[in-house]
């Protein structure tokens, strides 16, 4: 079991169909799991989850909302495994993202953070163990502009279980 800190935006219901509908063909991974996501705390699975929960209300508790835009995608090989990912990133937001992600690693998450991994925020559309195959998706959504527009409102605190998600507690952003 491991806790995650999850957001998930608000988007327009054509932007979340789109999104969706591409996952659906491209996502086998996590399309069944979890839902169109930025993931601002990865995995932890030493932490009480009292103490994890108190830790992220506490850290975030003045944090404003975020608006963000998605205009490109990119590949990302995974430091864990031998498949690479296709994400959606943020042009605006992506700042204001990362500081979010980099405060709640302060404090009694400090030492979990990889300081050897990039953090990049995305909201991960596809993935395959075939490089070739995640640059072909890329191409498909960057061969023509797109802006798809959102809003990080709150983060969802989750319990990761037997390839299940499920949602412990939700966190309002000012």
């Amino acid at each position: 079991m491991a806790y995650l800190v999850l957001a998930y935006p608000e988007l327009s219901n054509e932007d979340w169909n789109r999104i969706q509908n591409y996952r659906k063909d491209h996502d086998a991974l996590f399309y069944e799991v979890v839902q169109p996501h930025f993931t601002l705390v990865f995995p932890l699975t030493n932490l009480p989850e009292k103490v994890f929960i108190d830790e992220i209300k506490q850290l975030s508790a003045s944090f404003k909302k975020i608006d963000f835009t998605l205009r490109c995608a990119t590949i990302n090989k995974d430091a864990f495994s031998d498949y690479y990912h296709t994400f959606l990133v943020p042009d605006e937001g992506y700042s204001k993202i990362i500081k979010l992600h980099d405060l709640l690693y302060r404090g009694k998450l400090k030492n979990h953070l990889r300081l050897d991994i990039d953090y990049i925020p995305h909201i991960g559309i596809g993935n395959s163990k075939d490089a070739s195959v995640c640059k072909e998706m890329v191409d498909q959504w960057n061969c023509r502009e797109f802006s798809i527009t959102g809003k990080i409102n709150q983060l969802t605190i989750v319990k990761y279980e037997n390839k299940t998600v499920t949602k412990i507690q939700e966190i309002i952003l000012q």
